[in-house]
């Protein structure tokens, strides 16, 4: 049972998602930055704006529509975390079960690298806008681009977040070998063999978890 889910003494349920937040949205910043940066500068180069401060803001408000749609993500997670724990302590039985959800959730994870919809939004993320087309330096716009950049990148994702979710949120480990995925799949040249490499060391970590916990 994570303490992410718990409320602290004396705490309310909206300070305790406030700090859920704030918690996810820091290490959503630490682990996104790396394959952000890319596209906020194709962004910029796209825009065109007619000053450098109007650049610097509209580039800014488009990562505010990027970690928008990844706060939106983390309310969810926090309410489907404090619903699933409630459930946990009615039915201790199914905290036995955890290690046996973690590697199916692992090894889904590893074959969803492999299919075409991960290949769909990985080249999303890579490559918008495309080389050469403008964008309207206004702030519909940047907004809008930044929403649908957090999209493609919270979809493409999706596997790799799960595992977090499954493993442990605060798991320094797993929070580095994420992070050092999703940037290389984002920014290595053959993006789709690279992606597919982790879906295969994945699969096969998730494989090893299952037996352990049928071990176990």
């Amino acid at each position: 049972m994570s303490m992410a889910w718990m409320r602290m003494p004396g705490q309310t349920w909206t300070a305790a998602a406030a700090s859920f937040l704030g918690m996810w949205l820091l290490m959503m910043a630490a682990m996104m930055l790396p394959s952000l940066v890319p596209m906020l500068w194709r962004y910029r180069r796209a825009a065109g704006a007619p000053s450098a401060a109007r650049t610097i803001g509209l580039t800014t408000l488009v990562g505010g529509g990027y970690f928008f749609v990844w706060a939106a993500i983390g309310l969810a997670v926090f309410l489907m975390g404090v619903a699933l724990t409630a459930f946990e302590m009615r039915v201790p039985l199914l905290a036995r079960t955890t290690p046996i959800a973690a590697g199916a959730v692992v090894l889904l994870a590893g074959l969803l690298q492999f299919t075409a919809w991960k290949a769909h939004h990985l080249a999303c993320t890579r490559e918008s806008p495309m080389p050469g087309r403008r964008l309207q330096p206004d702030i519909l716009t940047a907004w809008r681009h930044g929403l649908r950049l957090g999209l493609h990148c919270s979809y493409c994702c999706i596997g790799m977040t799960s595992i977090l979710l499954a493993t442990g949120l605060m798991e320094l480990r797993t929070m580095a070998l994420v992070t050092a995925a999703i940037t290389l799949e984002r920014l290595a040249p053959a993006s789709q063999r690279i992606a597919r490499l982790i879906g295969a060391v994945t699969v096969i970590a998730g494989f090893v978890l299952l037996a352990r916990a049928a071990g176990g």
